[in-house]
């Protein structure tokens, strides 16, 4: 039987984040994972870390203050994640889109970040292939990308041996509780490990570990494809969106669109890779945790793809595949100790944000289990905000 500080459960982004976190803070953590390092979401996702996705308020706080800590982290790391803070550009198909993209902006430059509002022209100095018929945009110089395959072993290897004992292959089959509701250890199928802490860092299958004590973690699977084309000329220098993705993402934003792009959640994304390919995205659905890439949702993002940047109408796609983004329906991640299981811990439902956000949750999951003042107000990620928390 081996005894830990905190044990968390998840190998992904989020999971390694706060494993890296605690040991820094001096903890004796054990990462069980049922997988490998970023073998689920993680490694099934696009490459950025944003301001420009995020709505006002807690979820943009939460995106800022995780790419100052990438800025960071990009020197502290020995192992080097590809970060680059080359900015992101939003296109405007329509008049309409422009008109609620300056809103959202104006709202966003009212909390204090860099974002501002560029004309036809000054998105072609930007990015000089878009095609010449957009209406206009947005852009932010502090959006950055990164390889988040590479985040996860970056924050393992750091702290590997020096406080992290990392436990791959091995399935989480019970979280043990005292008489007093409290959590004592967990329970795997290689063995019993004792601790007083856990932190459910599960993602997607986050609900699954909280099924095994009775708690109901409302995460929903939600499926996005991404095309990644035959290595090429750059095509674009940063990560570019159309409005749309705030539509897909954000069932709030309200703007017309085709029906057929409705059908699928398909809206235009486009970022560079480090080795001369760019990625194509992307789509929203709820299909449980299938990762098939359907021909007709293929075909739907290379259309909205040439759509918005001409010259891919040239060049082949020689990969499509899938990933589950962890969803819920207010859009922010749950973050907070159980009240009614003290020591368990969640970190999870950050839907397509959890590269973007992993640095600050992993900090602001340490800074809470060690008794500390969090960095941000934590109320609204709290579990207690949910009803019909237990099964």
């Amino acid at each position: 039987m081996s005894a830990y500080d905190v044990i968390v459960i998840g190998g992904g982004v989020i999971g390694t984040s706060c494993a890296y976190h605690l040991v820094k803070k001096g903890y004796k953590v054990a990462l069980i994972e049922r997988g490998d390092i970023a073998s689920g979401t993680s490694s099934h996702c696009d490459a950025a870390a944003m301001i420009t996705d995020k709505m006002p308020g807690p979820d943009a706080a939460l995106g800022y203050a995780s790419i100052q800590k990438f800025i960071r982290l990009s020197k502290e790391l020995d192992y080097d994640f590809n970060f680059d803070q080359a900015g992101s550009l939003y296109v405007c198909e329509t008049d309409q889109e422009v008109e609620v993209a300056t809103g959202y902006v104006n709202d966003l430059r009212a909390e204090g970040y860099r974002v501002k509002m560029v004309d036809p022209y000054e998105m072609s100095q930007i990015e000089p292939l878009l095609a010449k018929d957009l209406k206009g945009g947005f852009w932010s110089d502090e959006c950055a990308g990164l390889n988040p395959f590479k985040l996860c072993y970056a924050f393992v290897e750091q702290v590997k041996g020096k406080g992290l004992d990392v436990f791959l292959h091995t399935k989480v089959t019970g979280i043990r509780l005292n008489e007093k509701n409290q959590v004592e250890g967990v329970d795997t199928d290689r063995g019993r490990f004792t601790t007083g802490r856990v932190i459910n860092c599960g993602g997607v299958y986050a609900p699954e570990i909280g099924r095994l004590n009775g708690l109901n973690i409302p995460i929903l699977p939600r499926k996005g494809v991404i095309l990644l084309s035959e290595a090429t000329i750059p095509v674009c220098h940063q990560k570019v969106q159309e409005f749309g993705y705030m539509v897909t993402k954000f069932a709030n934003v309200e703007c017309d669109r085709d029906p057929e792009l409705l059908k699928y959640n398909v809206a235009f994304t486009l970022e560079p890779t480090e080795g001369d390919n760019v990625m194509l995205g992307s789509s929203r659905n709820f299909v449980g945790y299938s990762l098939n890439t359907e021909i007709e949702v293929i075909n739907a993002i290379a259309k909205r793809g040439m759509r918005f940047f001409p010259i891919l109408k040239n060049m082949s796609c020689v990969r499509a595949y899938a990933g589950v983004r962890p969803f819920m329906e207010d859009h922010l991640p749950i973050m907070s100790e159980v009240d009614e299981m003290p020591g368990y811990y969640i970190c999870a439902g950050h839907e397509g944000d959890g590269i973007s956000m992993s640095p600050v949750s992993g900090e602001l999951m340490t800074q809470l289990i060690a008794g500390e003042e969090t960095e941000l107000d934590m109320e609204p990620f709290r579990f207690s905000r949910l009803e019909n928390r237990f099964l």
